[in-house]
């Protein structure tokens, strides 16, 4: 068991206990070719309602127009640290079908995508944090995201790299003993 596993108050799978959001990433490693797509599959097999899958992604690797197109919309705290992962990824919903018709589940779905592709990521040896630190305007506008779409989150991966490289106050939170509420405190009504 690493420093970074849940002490979790009944048992999960290793893959969830161990599963953790830094912000410290290896700067050097890169991803080959089709290295994110066991992740982006699990996102696929996501269940959604009425089978609408309605997640799309933007994925840029460091290096590319896209990947500094996508820094440049982060929130300053989140750009001091993101540049150093291998990929930046946009999590997109789609609230409205073509239709027109509203869909009022799809970030809730795009979220168990979301869950879904971090449990993967992981269990690959990759890392995930998720920021919703960004300027969405600014991200429709770059990419012309079909207004159908909404991005709702913004999420780096990459390989770990070493708390040392962040500056302060980033090292004391990337070593700091993770928490969470008690188990009991996240229930409103239970029988």
């Amino acid at each position: 068991m690493s420093l970074r596993t849940a002490h979790t108050s009944a048992p999960v799978l290793d893959t969830l206990a161990e599963r953790w959001s830094p912000r410290a990433f290896d700067a050097a490693h890169t991803l080959p070719e089709n290295a994110l797509r066991g992740v982006f599959e699990a996102a696929r097999w996501a269940p959604s309602a009425n089978n609408s899958q309605p997640w799309r992604f933007i994925v840029a690797r460091r290096g590319s127009e896209s990947f500094t197109t996508i820094e440049d919309t982060l929130a300053g705290f989140n750009r001091a640290w993101a540049g150093s992962a291998a990929a930046l990824v946009v999590n997109l919903a789609e609230v409205t079908t073509e239709a027109g018709d509203p869909q009022p589940w799809a970030e809730y779905d795009l979220g168990q995508a979301v869950a879904h592709l971090s449990v993967q990521a992981h269990a690959e040896g990759l890392y995930v944090h998720q920021m919703g630190g960004f300027d969405r305007e600014a991200i429709s506008a770059a990419f012309s995201v079909d207004p159908r779409f909404r991005p709702v989150s913004v999420m780096v991966i990459g390989a770990l790299g070493s708390a040392d490289q962040l500056p302060e106050p980033l090292r004391e939170r990337e070593v700091a003993p993770r928490t969470r509420f008690d188990l009991e405190s996240l229930f409103i009504a239970r029988d």
